[in-house]
């Protein structure tokens, strides 16, 4: 046996036994005629000890290891005289009496600790030892029991996980697909799923009325922090279910996950907030309600008062940050110039501040008179010591945006995300379509197969705009970590919105025939949804992106820089897959 015991395994209670124990060189400290090895496994790290007094030639052969050798230890298990409490190993020690190199190693490019040395891309290019640190490698432990109690959860609630077609069909609206050429369909694809949608409508009128997959998804779309070209879903669809009952058993799903991955507890049902009013009142449709300050339109108070700026905006707005009013000329500042970064594009930034004495002191003030001044205080409820800070456009959606960027920015400076603290949220009735000024046509907002409101329905060709779906997001501390829909399920309905999305019955038949075949054949009532496992783990580990709980995560250029992927094909594999590249036109 390469081992008896792991190296995070022994106790006290251990004392006296013989153990054998296997792993990684952590680290070395020759200490004169002593030297002290840590050894370490996936379990945790065990020091080994080494004493000229009982076997000098294995002590020469101790000091002659390099970190990251690969070793295997024999000894016995002794209580430690400097006990170490931040090891959960650290009341004992392993005197050694044997030692075997099982494979030296070179010094790695980077130190393997929680404070890692090693910049981004160099962990990304020898990820296989990133994954070595105990940081990490707990992230994909929490991943793993996730995945497990998802499993758990859903299996208990009668789910029956299946497995769909990796290589599919592709369907040019909405995000860009990765396409595989087919060898034996000369110039044809099949593309990778962006989301196993149709297939898993197709079970729910094959009669599977419970379906779930952790499965992989695959966007050829611009990277961020919480977006990678290939991901992870937890896919569900039920039958013979209305909004409440999806609402009720995926509430009951995350609360099991928090309940046995953290031990938090949610007494209440999370709350619910309609798509209009996390707009109107945070400028987002997926607010953090972890911290108040919430948006104030101001158009009332602020306009037609002289101030240039204001009178000609079509929306005024504002937050109020609790004790802010300590904030200094250079950091007000930095704020204006936050706002106006482009990403976020605000032309400017005005503040007030409601000083002691109760008067509101303002960046504009003459332009307004004390009494407005107090109007403004009073639409906040705000206190002595409280800031105003307030934007203006000529567009309110996208002034609201922009208010929620610099709520966000406060919640940070002040504090006020703590990412040990949750707050979870669904947020319902969204427009079913949005348009497009560009292509003068609307557009789904979340797919063709969302069904509407049923009282909105009437609406659908005289006031689509106003159309709402039958749809809900499931948002934590400001992510969107799920969303799904009721789905349609009558023929005559889905050729109604597949006209309204500019598809003619060609399209439509081409794309999507088959489901709609299908549904002739007797399609129930279902609705689904689908949760993020990647944004899912990065939240319940407090990471800001979701590569460090992905084991072998792509850059933010979509290339994996351990494998040099994507790379290019030689000749023969283009041939037989009967593609010519234009080398001429590439970028």
């Amino acid at each position: 046996m390469y081992r008896t015991k792991t190296c995070g395994e022994l106790r006290l209670k251990d004392e006296g036994r013989t153990v054998v124990l296997a792993g990684w060189v952590q680290k070395i400290r020759n200490m004169g005629g002593m030297t002290f090895v840590d050894i370490r496994d996936r379990y945790g790290i065990t020091q080994l000890v080494f004493s000229e007094d009982i076997n000098a030639s294995l002590c020469e052969q101790a000091n002659k290891l390099g970190r990251e050798f690969v070793i295997q230890a024999t000894g016995t298990v002794k209580e430690r005289s400097g006990k170490n409490i931040h090891m959960m190993t650290g009341e004992i020690e392993v005197i050694a009496s044997e030692l075997k190199i099982l494979n030296a190693a070179v010094t790695p490019p980077f130190t393997i600790e929680d404070e890692s040395d090693g910049g981004d891309d160099i962990r990304m290019k020898y990820r296989y030892l990133d994954l070595r640190r105990n940081i990490v490698r707990k992230n994909l432990e929490v991943r793993h029991r996730m995945a497990f109690e998802t499993r758990r959860y859903l299996d208990e609630s009668r789910f029956l996980e299946v497995e769909t077609p990796v290589l599919v069909n592709s369907t040019p609206e909405g995000a860009r697909d990765f396409v595989v050429p087919s060898r034996m369909n000369p110039g044809q694809f099949y593309a990778l799923p962006q989301s196993p949608q149709t297939q898993k409508q197709l079970l729910m009128v094959s009669g599977f009325d419970r379906y779930f997959q952790i499965v992989k998804c695959f966007r050829d779309e611009d990277l961020r922090a919480d977006r990678q070209p290939e991901f992870t879903q937890i896919d569900c669809e039920m039958s013979f279910v209305e909004q409440e009952d999806i609402l009720q058993t995926f509430e009951g799903l995350i609360k099991h996950l928090f309940n046995s991955i953290h031990n938090i507890t949610f007494g209440k049902e999370f709350p619910r907030m309609t798509w209009h009013d996390a707009m109107k009142y945070y400028g987002s449709d997926k607010p953090d309600t972890r911290f108040g300050m919430k948006l104030v339109e101001l158009m009332d108070i602020m306009k037609d008062s002289g101030f240039p700026v204001f009178d000609t905006a079509e929306y005024i707005g504002g937050i109020c940050a609790e004790g802010a009013a300590v904030y200094t000329r250079k950091q007000l500042d930095a704020l204006a110039d936050f706002v106006k970064r482009p990403q976020i594009g605000a032309k400017g930034l005005v503040y007030a501040r409601v000083e002691a004495d109760g008067s509101v002191k303002s960046s504009v003030d003459k332009f307004y008179s004390q009494e407005t001044l107090q109007m403004l205080k009073a639409a906040f409820e705000a206190q002595t010591g409280d800031l105003i800070l307030i934007l203006s456009g000529d567009n309110a959606n996208k002034t609201r945006k922009q208010l929620n960027e610099l709520r966000l920015e406060m919640g940070n400076q002040l504090g006020l995300r703590n990412k040990e603290t949750f707050a979870c949220l669904w947020v319902l009735d969204f427009p079913l379509l949005e348009w497009d000024e560009e292509t003068q046509r609307y557009y789904a907002m979340h797919h063709p197969f969302t069904s509407p409101k049923p009282e909105d329905i009437p609406l659908l060709e005289s006031n689509p705009g106003e159309v709402r779906a039958n749809a809900y997001d499931m948002v934590i501390n400001g992510v969107e970590v799920g969303g799904g829909s009721i789905r349609i399920y009558d023929c005559q309905l889905q050729n109604r919105m597949f006209k309204l999305l500019g598809f003619t019955e060609e399209k439509a038949q081409a794309q999507f025939g088959f489901l709609m075949n299908a549904f002739k054949y007797g399609a129930p009532p279902h609705g689904g949804i689908a949760f993020g496992l990647d944004r899912l783990v990065s939240l319940f580990t407090g990471l800001d992106s979701i590569r460090d709980c992905i084991a072998f995560p792509k850059n933010n250029s979509g290339r994996d820089v351990m494998l040099d992927a994507p790379s290019v094909l030689d000749e023969m594999q283009l041939k037989e897959l009967n593609i010519k590249v234009d080398t001429e036109n590439q970028n």
